[in-house]
């Protein structure tokens, strides 16, 4: 298994483009993708501010999306500047891994 923090550096973010992209890479693997996005947490009973989010976020403390479906990544609403826990696991996990992390890194193809 092959896991790891990403940070979305497009200015658009997780929106239908990347996201087709990235389901589509994802879906030439055999192996498992799944990303998971801190939930935004809300201000408390008595209307404190949030307090951040601990990194690493689990299927209890995040939103959780498969990789190979569209309508399950776009459900992440990830912005700019969202950091998303990418963990593949598979028989080809490490090129996998590697090829969505570059596409990440590469903002989609997107110029900003």
């Amino acid at each position: 298994m092959k896991r790891g923090a990403v940070e979305l550096v497009n200015r658009l973010g997780l929106h239908a483009r990347a996201a087709a992209k990235l389901v589509h890479l994802a879906r030439t693997f055999s192996s498992q993708v799944r990303l998971v996005r801190s939930r935004a947490p809300g201000p408390d009973a008595n209307g404190a501010a949030p307090q951040a989010q601990p990194h690493g976020a689990t299927e209890e403390t995040g939103l959780v999306a498969d990789g190979k479906s569209i309508m399950s990544v776009l459900l992440l609403a990830a912005p700019l500047g969202s950091r998303l826990e990418l963990t593949v696991e598979g028989e080809d996990e490490a090129e996998a891994f590697a090829a969505i992390v570059q596409l990440i890194g590469e903002r989609f193809g997107e110029e900003e």
